[in-house]
């Protein structure tokens, strides 16, 4: 599988005829797919209603529990539908990404159920506890760089060194059918309930979680209306959206790592462009707000990029008054010195 690779065409390079190949891999019907391949590893995550968090907020507040699943965010169900194709292919020695933490979890916890090498590189400073949890799975860590997009250069310069194939954290369909699975689940357990959402907050990171709502729920409930979160100090897609086309940013000052990025993904701006309602910006204090208040609500702890939807939904409660509201709680990984900082 090939994507964002420049093709050659008449003596010129595009990169689209890729694109769009790549968007016709990414689909219901592959999200379908991939349910099956993920549910031979992992359950369901739940999907509750929690009546404080909703009496506070003055509507019905439903938290998608991806902080349950066994990395401790939505990322595994892409890992893990990415490497069943892989490990059958087996094209290189083994796999290589760069990550700031939930990606890298995934792709070292799929690896190793199929035995394949993995390689996570993270820039300096990264969260000490991912990494420790991403060794521990037998993965080789490498340190270089200082934010997230530094790290993906390296990655480029290994892949082709060692022969690895690198798993880009966005540019995959088979990842964004991967964690498009949980939009799946959203529906099917609110439909089974007779219940409809009105308004779904998804973070963004790199965007293949958004993407993977977008493709379920504009198939399935093309009336539930979708907001990408960022934050404010990273606001790469927020800006691409109000453009209409890619605007990277120069850094990402936030300390939610989870949406710590500052180049948007061409491939995935295909989809998120005229599939999101609305791009929200939120700041840190929000952020730490909603994890403060996910933690009495709920009795979950969210990190930073876990608790941005919910900081959106705090920061729009007066619009969505009454309406039934789902929050992606897309991770839990937060580390504990942060943790500290923000209870304390």
């Amino acid at each position: 599988m090939r994507t964002l690779v420049a093709a050659r065409n008449g003596g010129h390079f595009t990169g689209l005829v890729l694109r769009s190949q790549s968007l016709m891999e990414i689909s219901l019907n592959q999200i379908r797919t991939a349910q099956e391949i993920i549910y031979r590893s992992l359950l369901p995550s739940p999907l509750y209603e929690h009546p404080l968090l909703s009496e506070e907020l003055g509507l019905r507040a439903f938290i998608k529990h991806e902080n349950h699943l066994p990395t401790g965010a939505f990322k595994v169900r892409g890992g893990l539908n990415f490497m069943h194709h892989f490990a059958v292919e087996r094209t290189h020695r083994g796999v290589i990404t760069a990550t700031r933490g939930n990606h890298g979890l995934s792709v070292a916890l799929a690896a190793k159920l199929h035995d394949v090498p993995a390689t996570i590189v993270v820039p300096f400073g990264n969260n000490p506890e991912k990494n420790a949890a991403m060794k521990a799975l037998g993965a080789r860590l490498v340190e270089y760089g200082k934010d997230f997009d530094e790290a993906r250069i390296e990655v480029e310069r290994l892949a082709r060194e060692d022969h690895l194939r690198y798993i880009h954290s966005a540019n995959e369909p088979l990842l964004i059918n991967g964690v498009g699975t949980y939009a799946l689940e959203i529906i099917e357990t609110m439909q089974a309930r007779g219940e409809q959402v009105n308004a779904i907050f998804v973070p963004i990171g790199m965007g293949s979680g958004l993407c993977g709502v977008i493709t379920a729920f504009r198939a399935l409930s093309p009336e539930t209306k979708i907001y990408g979160v960022q934050a404010e100090g990273a606001p790469s897609y927020f800006l691409s959206w109000k453009a209409g086309k890619a605007v990277e940013t120069e850094q990402a000052q936030t300390f939610a790592d989870g949406v710590a990025t500052r180049c948007p993904s061409p491939l995935l701006l295909d989809i998120i462009l005229p599939g999101v309602d609305e791009v929200v910006l939120v700041s840190d204090e929000e952020i730490k707000d909603a994890i403060r208040r996910l933690w009495r609500t709920t009795h979950n702890l969210a990190e930073g990029a876990g608790a941005a939807a919910t900081a959106a939904t705090i920061q729009r409660r007066e619009q969505l008054r009454g309406q039934t509201v789902v929050n992606v709680m897309s991770g839990g990984n937060l580390d504990t010195e942060t943790l500290r900082q923000i209870l304390c």
